[in-house]
């Protein structure tokens, strides 16, 4: 990440200083000071190419939430390119370092591995908590910001690293509001729930559990399946046997999708509630008619209720000819965050880039950022769905 100058210097610049310094010959003195001199061309600077590292599944059962992803940190990087920067008096273009980490622990840390080696400022990802929370070992170790805009599990900052930032709620907010809602909202007595068995998808389960069991109601069973099962009607079927009022869904839309419709198949009456990885508009595609026996959660405030969503949802659209499915304000504004810590820093330098991270003070179009001392948010919202015409649509917010 050098600053590069180009220099226009003339070949016949050069060759007349070349005879400027060889030995005057009599009567040479007044030729020469006659002579035509070709100045030099003003130094002219090239911009210093700066990587931001961007990494999410855009392979797999889930490879349309890493593109969203993907979509919301380029839009950022396009537009201050745009506008121009300038970090201790230099021109910098931003350039977008996007790898495909398939969802996926081990491609995950190969792909913060190559992040590294790439030396890239700061990076965006990853999309999955178990995927982050390995890859994050690898940044840490590196002094390379680490901001996540989707990873939920509680984990993820809990490692005493200094390098991990999120810019949306914890399932340990997510999971209790979701429990909440099942307890009080639905008066649910008898719950069975159900993971993925990822980071992510467990975490989750475990958090609901807890605030589920806290209140008095009682966990019918606990299942758990795997992040590319497609059949789940053993599962449902002992379940069904157990007569839940409510089934939580720890896991993602890809497979939260059919899980809710073969549900609804057999006869299951039970509302099933999820979190943001099953809150897409895509589960709607997937469940069919059943997703309107489905409640889910995103830890974040909705696009609508932003106050520069409408601004963004245009631009976005605009440019990529596609809705957003969940975060990809998120990744846009921790493009932004890391640009602004830059400026802070007066440097494209890692770790002085990391040095300015814990003073963020910035507002984006998902609302006010900070960091605690873990590098969570200080502010934070869970946003309830349940679904109309297949479509997502506010049921709650809770500001935590």
């Amino acid at each position: 990440m050098r600053v590069k100058f180009a220099y226009a210097v003339s070949i016949a610049a050069a060759v007349a200083m070349l005879t400027a310094c060889g030995k005057k010959q009599d009567g040479e003195a007044g030729a020469g000071a006659s002579a035509a001199v070709v100045a030099s061309a003003p130094a002219t600077e090239e911009a210093t190419v700066v990587r931001i590292g961007h990494a999410a599944p855009l392979t797999g059962g889930i490879a349309h939430l890493g593109k969203d992803n993907e979509n919301g940190a380029r839009l950022a990087v396009e537009e201050i390119n745009k506008q121009g920067l300038t970090i201790d008096g230099h021109k910098i273009q931003l350039e977008l370092d996007a790898q495909d980490d398939a969802a996926d622990p081990k491609t995950g840390t190969a792909v913060a591995q190559k992040l590294v080696d790439d030396h890239v400022v700061a990076v965006v990802g990853h999309l999955n908590s178990g995927v982050s929370i390995p890859a994050s070992k690898i940044y840490s170790d590196a002094s390379i910001v680490q901001i996540s805009p989707s990873s939920t599990n509680p984990a993820y900052t809990q490692q005493g690293f200094k390098t991990t930032y999120r810019v949306v709620a914890t399932d340990a907010q997510q999971g209790p509001a979701l429990a909440n809602y099942a307890t009080k909202a639905l008066g649910a007595k008898r719950i069975a729930i159900v993971d993925d068995a990822t980071a992510y998808g467990k975490g989750l389960a475990d958090e609901f559990a807890k605030t589920v069991e806290a209140s008095g109601a009682k966990v019918v069973a606990r299942e758990a399946t795997n992040d590319k099962a497609t059949d789940f009607r053993a599962i449902l079927t002992k379940i069904k046997s157990v007569r839940p009022d409510v089934i939580m869904f720890g896991g993602m839309d890809a497979t939260g999708g059919p899980f809710t419709k073969q549900a609804a198949a057999l006869g299951i009456r039970a509302k099933i509630l999820g979190g943001d990885g099953v809150c897409t508009d895509k589960v709607g595609e997937l469940a069919g008619t059943a997703v309107q026996n489905l409640v889910c959660s995103e830890a974040g405030l909705a696009l609508s209720k932003m106050d520069k969503g409408a601004d963004f949802e245009q631009k976005y659209e605009d440019r990529f000819h596609t809705p957003v499915q969940i975060y990809a304000p998120f990744t846009y504004d921790a493009v932004y965050v890391i640009v602004d810590a830059m400026k802070r820093a007066n440097s494209i330098e890692a770790p002085k880039v990391l040095a300015a991270m814990p003073s963020t003070d910035y507002n984006g179009v998902i609302g006010h950022i900070a960091f605690d001392d873990k590098g969570d948010l200080k502010e934070g919202a869970i946003t309830l769905y349940d679904f109309k015409d297949g479509k997502k649509s506010v049921l709650d917010v809770v500001k935590m």
